[in-house]
């Protein structure tokens, strides 16, 4: 189905939410038409800050917002669904549209897999309608599917719409750059460069499968390594624990700016606790790489005012490889927290890969080097 008949369905005038590549069409589509418009679109940190700014869309204007995500996202609305806007509360309609990422019967990335499983199961729990779209669906029966939640939502409920892959299109070419010079697979480079054997945890998606290819290519175990495949947002507070726990090591966090906004709160913990065997670098290309390319609001806010503000002792930023390793053998040669960010140039190889170990033989590596290097 072309994606802007499914949004002339869905009838809507604001949209926002978390980007994915199984919403692809839809992601784009907004970007073309609308941009990063508050009164139209906006890119959101997380997907239960999505569902709160709709809720004020909505006691704003009495309308029905759109929310978009992946289904990893669900997690996030859990609470307020059922806090905020179920019809126990202020009931708030709102209507989810939901990329299936992990749909049974559908291969895909092991972090994806269980969230899959229960993508249905979920929104039944939270009482909210779901209809799955696919490449069969027609206009009949989308449109009588939305007539039927329209009386759902003038009770106050949430509705939600799963897309399978494929299942919507857009015609469209959006082209997503900045003017950033140095690539994500050459800062992690560098990095690897300098921290050696030194534990790294690195984020979900690209800056991941590229630490796992660039260890392959050099020869190099992975037990160096975690690899936080999915759980986004959260890679930095696990280096945190990582790093509270093994005070005798120098412990790296690859992170990205999409994470990095995810979960924000965490930056304010790492500054609270101020682990000195920790360096926290943020590769900021001011984008949701990994599902396309959509905007984050990294590319207009300064990451490292912010560490500071959370007591970060230290905390710069760098454009440059110049610069980069300058900053990368200091944090090394450091016994402080440090925060650095890396601005970084929007583009991946097109032949990337992905890791060829299994998630439970990443963790059992890393276990087992943090072991033995006790």
């Amino acid at each position: 189905m072309k994606v802007e008949k499914f949004i002339e369905i869905l009838g809507s005038g604001f949209f926002t939410g978390v980007p994915d590549s199984q919403l692809r069409a839809l992601c784009d589509y907004l970007m073309e038409q609308y941009g990063i418009d508050s009164r139209r679109h906006i890119i959101a940190a997380n997907e239960g800050n999505a569902a709160a700014l709709a809720a004020g869309y909505h006691l704003a204007t009495g309308k029905v917002p759109v929310v978009y995500m992946q289904n990893s996202g669900e997690g996030n609305i859990i609470n307020p669904v059922a806090s905020l806007l179920s019809e126990k509360v202020y009931a708030i309609p709102m209507i989810f549209v939901i990329g299936w990422r992990g749909e049974p019967g559908v291969h895909d990335e092991p972090q994806h897999i269980f969230q899959g499983e229960v993508t249905i199961k979920l929104l039944d729990d939270m009482d909210i309608a779901s209809f799955v779209v696919g490449k069969e669906t027609t206009q009949k029966e989308l449109e009588d599917k939305m007539a039927e939640y329209d009386r759902l939502l003038q009770q106050g409920k949430q509705v939600a719409f799963v897309i399978r892959k494929g299942a919507l299109s857009y015609e469209g070419k959006v082209r997503y750059e900045n003017e950033n010079s140095m690539t994500r697979e050459e800062i992690i480079r560098h990095i690897l460069q300098v921290s050696g054997t030194d534990p790294i945890v690195s984020t979900t998606g690209k800056a991941s499968r590229e630490l796992f290819e660039i260890r392959e290519e050099k020869g190099q175990g992975h037990q160096y390594d975690f690899l936080t495949v999915g759980s986004m947002g959260h890679s930095s507070s696990i280096a945190l624990g990582v790093a509270i726990n093994q005070p005798h090591k120098k412990i790296w966090c690859v992170d990205g700016d999409g994470a990095a906004l995810m979960h924000m709160g965490a930056m304010a913990l790492l500054g609270v606790n101020c682990p000195a065997n920790l360096v926290h670098i943020i590769i900021n290309n001011g984008a949701h790489e990994t599902v396309g390319g959509m905007p984050t609001a990294a590319g207009k806010i300064d990451l490292v005012t912010v560490a500071k503000g959370c007591g970060y002792p230290k905390a710069v930023r760098v454009s440059s490889f110049e610069e980069l390793d300058r900053e990368l053998l200091a944090a090394k040669e450091g016994k402080e927290l440090v925060l650095i960010e890396a601005l970084c140039s929007i583009g991946a190889r097109a032949d990337l890969g992905r890791p060829t170990t299994t998630a439970r033989e990443n963790k059992e590596g890393f276990m087992g080097y943090l072991e033995c290097e006790e």
